[in-house]
């Protein structure tokens, strides 16, 4: 029987222009806000954190948070 990766989180590899999956989903959860994102839909992450967000303002949030 063949597993759907739909409903799933993915695991993503962030790089400069591009992800790669890790493990199959259709979404990955923001860093920042913890919302859904369609993989579809991600346009933005932090290669050096590893971590995705939902916009260009919660990328900027979690940027300015020191630690």
């Amino acid at each position: 029987m063949l597993m759907s990766s739909k409903n799933k989180v993915a695991r993503l590899h962030y790089m400069a222009n591009s992800f790669r999956m890790l493990t199959a989903g259709d979404h990955v959860l923001c860093a920042e806000t913890g919302q859904h994102i369609p993989l579809e839909e991600l346009r933005y992450w932090s290669v050096v954190k590893q971590e995705p967000y939902v916009s260009a303002d919660a990328s900027v949030r979690a940027t300015m948070k020191k630690g």
